[in-house]
C-alpha cells in the first residue's frame, strides 16, 4: 500500500500499477524535465544523461510496487534516477577520504558571476567532484544520504565536496579575470 499525501499523486501512481499507459506518460511527463536535469548535471553529457533518464525511468516503473510513499514521490524518483547516473559514472570516479580542517569550507564567490559561467565550471568538473557538488548543493541532500545513495562514508563526501568547491574557485577565478 502506498501512502501519499497528495491525491492526485496516489492516484496516478496507482493507474500506473494497473499498467495504465496513459497514467504512465503522465507520470514521465510530470517528471522528466527535472530528472533529466538532474541526470545532465550529474554527467555532463547529454547522451549520458538521456541514458540515464530513460534507465531510471525502467526502474521507476519496474519498483513502483515498491515505493511506500515515505518520501515524496518525486524524491523517490530523483534517487532512482541518481543511481542511474552514477552508475554509468562510476568507473570515471575512485573516491578519496581526506580528513578537513574545521574552516575547510569557506570560499567566496564574485558577485559578477553569471550562472552560465558557473554552470560550464560545474560542467568541467572531474565526475566524482560532480556528483557530489550536484546532490549537496544544488540538490540539497545531506553527505549521510549522499554516503548512502553511492556506497561511500560520510567523510569521503565531505571530501568530495570541499575539493569540488576547491576546483571550482580555481576555475572560476580564471573564466572571470579580465
Amino acid at each position: 500500500m502506498v501512502y501519499l499525501n497528495n491525491p492526485d499523486e496516489l492516484l496516478l501512481v496507482e493507474a500506473c500499477l494497473r499498467s495504465d499507459r496513459k497514467a504512465q506518460k503522465a507520470l514521465y511527463e510530470k517528471y522528466k524535465d527535472a530528472m533529466y536535469t538532474l541526470a545532465y548535471r550529474v554527467l555532463g553529457n547529454f547522451d549520458d544523461a538521456c541514458d540515464a533518464l530513460q534507465e531510471g525511468f525502467i526502474q521507476v516503473f519496474r519498483s513502483l510496487e515498491n515505493f511506500e510513499g515515505r518520501s515524496s514521490l518525486g524524491a523517490w524518483i530523483r534517487t532512482i534516477v541518481v543511481r542511474a547516473a552514477y552508475k554509468k559514472l562510476k568507473p570515471e570516479i575512485a573516491f578519496e577520504e581526506i580528513e578537513l580542517s574545521e574552516n575547510s569550507g569557506l570560499y567566496c564567490w564574485d558577485d559578477n558571476l553569471t550562472s552560465e559561467e558557473l554552470e560550464r565550471a560545474i560542467l568541467n568538473l572531474s565526475p566524482g567532484y560532480r556528483l557530489v557538488f550536484t546532490l549537496v548543493e544544488v540538490e540539497g541532500y545531506k553527505h549521510n544520504e549522499v554516503a548512502e545513495m553511492l556506497g561511500i562514508s560520510p567523510g569521503t563526501s565531505k571530501s568530495q565536496l570541499f575539493y569540488a568547491k576547491k576546483k571550482l574557485q580555481e576555475e572560476l577565478a580564471y573564466m572571470i579575470e579580465p
